[in-house]
């Protein structure tokens, strides 16, 4: 599967145009353009698909990793949503109310179907399901693997909270356990993790905290609210120049052992085993894919 880079996840009201622009001029890994829970009344959904692919045609998101987040299988809209917006621009969509696996490749048919009638090569676009319920997370696993197309699942936890009936707490402990479960799904099965929304977008101090946890629970990036967030979020999600520097000579000392006929490398008095090899090599693959992006 292709590489892609997602430690910040931006969502954007795709049909006010103000935002569109600001999200434009962002250096957000991969931009959410919603078309659901933002866009109200119901008639402002076919103005974002519009916006949507006006942008995408006048070369404004050109380069830029596009995740349209469509309306859920009940909605009556999501027909329209898939089919006007699988075009070129558009590297896949997030899938929201994800309950099951049923779901996912419910709408991986939906996929293959347009793809078919269009012409398009089948499996050109790529699925987020979105985990919003309790029945979501002890599925997530069934959720990972019902489609070749899922290539991250997302935590979001506003809906979460609502549907397990619980309370949101300030140190916000009623998240752990799903979060930690999520990425552990996700993990299992080589896909992305991403963790949920920081809702007080403008308490710095929390979300640092949230992204440190975030990391330390095996999460790939976060879903985000407002750009101010980038910076910090990309901050922790991104590997140190120590981590980057260890994980070369890692690499180095492990290549030169195996040349040599030595057997297992050593750094810092440290055996390298192949799950340190591994982790090096992920974190050089993914140093190699933020360098591409700047």
């Amino acid at each position: 599967m292709t590489e892609f880079l997602m430690r910040s996840l931006l969502f954007v009201p795709a049909h006010n145009r103000r935002l569109m622009e600001s999200a434009a001029h962002t250096s957000a890994d991969v931009l959410l353009m919603d078309i659901e829970d933002s866009v109200q009344p119901a008639g402002n959904k076919q103005v974002a698909r519009d916006v949507i692919k006006e942008y995408l045609e006048t070369g404004k998101f050109n380069n830029r990793i596009i995740f349209p987040r469509v309306n859920d299988r009940e909605s009556g809209h999501l027909l329209q949503d898939v089919y006007q917006l699988t075009i070129p621009g558009i590297t896949g969509f997030m899938y929201p109310k994800s309950k099951r696996g049923e779901d996912v490749y419910f709408f991986d048919k939906l996929l293959e179907t347009i793809e078919f009638e269009k012409g398009i090569a089948k499996g050109t676009f790529k699925i987020i399901p979105l985990i919003e319920t309790a029945s979501a997370v002890l599925n997530a696993q069934e959720i990972c693997t019902a489609s070749d197309r899922v290539l991250a699942i997302a935590y979001g936890s506003e809906d979460f909270i609502s549907d397990l009936e619980g309370v949101h707490d300030p140190e916000h402990l009623s998240l752990f356990t799903p979060r930690a479960m999520i990425a552990m799904a996700a993990r299992a099965h080589q896909v992305i993790p991403i963790d949920t929304v920081h809702v007080n977008v403008h308490d710095h101090q929390d979300l640092e905290v949230n992204v440190k946890l975030s990391k330390k629970l095996g999460y790939e990036g976060m879903l985000l609210l407002n750009p101010k967030e980038i910076p910090l979020v990309h901050e922790y999600y991104s590997p140190t120049v120590q981590e980057v520097e260890d994980a070369r000579e890692m690499v180095r000392l492990s290549e030169e052992a195996e040349k040599e006929n030595k057997g297992v490398a050593i750094i810092n008095g440290k055996f390298i085993g192949p799950p340190m090899l591994r982790q090096a090599n992920k974190i050089l693959k993914k140093q190699a894919l933020i360098e591409q992006s700047l």
